[in-house]
This record gives structure tokens, C-alpha cells and sequence, in this order.
């Protein structure tokens, strides 16, 4: 099975090397875990706002190449839109960059590693886990 981080998993992992996401990652073989563009973007974007860029974004580069990383492709554009129209249709939408990140891990298959549970849980059949409860 494998694992897709959200960006706030990997923000607790980034942040607190003694956090449950930290441990749990210690226990994890990294091919069963998997990065994907989307929260790779919003990473960056907190580094590019630092005023440690630099250092932030070495350690971004050196976190980023541990994990595998999945783009947002023609498959998850398609599950995109299935999602947003049910969510919409619903009066539930979930933020942009969420809704690109679950289609993502629809996409490829994946249990979508998320703090964020309140929102992701809206998303009918995809498959999410906290690791920090």
C-alpha cells in the first residue's frame, strides 16, 4: 500500500522530528510512501516566503528526494472533475489545491496521509489515515 502525504503531514515531519508523523515515517519503508506536485508547490511556497530560503529550500530538495513523486496527470484530471462536481452538487467543496491532491491519490491508488481530515472526508471513496492523532 502506499502513502501519499498531504502538506501538513509533511510540514509536521519537516517541523517536529519527534512528532507521530515523524515516528510513523521512521517505520515505513519510503517506497510505500509518495509525495505529489500539488504539495510539493505549497512547500515551496512557504520556503520562497522565509526568510531562510535558502536553508529551506536545501532541505526541502534533500526531503523531496526520499519519496516518490506523482504530477497531477490526464487520470486525476478526470477524477478531478468527477469530485468537484459531487462535492459542488452537494454545497461541499474543499479547497483547490486539496481537491487536485485527493484526485492525486485517487488517481494512483493511494491512502492520503492528512491532519486535514475534516475536509478530505468529503471526498466519497478516497481513502485517508491521520498519523498525528
Amino acid at each position: 500500500m502506499t502513502y501519499l502525504l498531504d502538506t501538513n503531514s509533511c510540514v509536521e515531519f519537516l517541523n517536529h522530528r519527534d512528532s507521530a508523523v515523524t515516528r510513523k515515517l521512521s517505520e515505513m519503508n519510503r517506497e510505500d510512501v509518495a509525495l505529489c506536485s500539488v504539495a510539493k508547490a505549497e512547500l515551496y511556497i512557504g520556503a520562497y516566503k522565509s526568510s531562510r530560503r535558502d536553508d529551506n529550500l536545501g532541505v526541502l530538495r534533500h526531503f523531496f528526494s526520499q519519496f516518490a513523486s506523482f504530477p497531477f496527470d490526464d487520470r486525476a484530471a478526470e477524477i478531478y472533475g468527477r469530485i468537484r462536481v459531487q462535492l459542488a452538487g452537494g454545497g461541499k467543496l474543499i479547497g483547490p489545491n486539496d481537491l487536485l491532491i485527493a484526485a492525486i491519490a485517487m488517481a494512483n491508488d493511494m491512502v492520503l496521509v492528512t491532519h486535514n481530515t475534516r475536509e478530505f472526508s468529503r471526498v466519497v471513496g478516497l481513502r485517508i489515515e491521520d498519523w498525528e492523532v
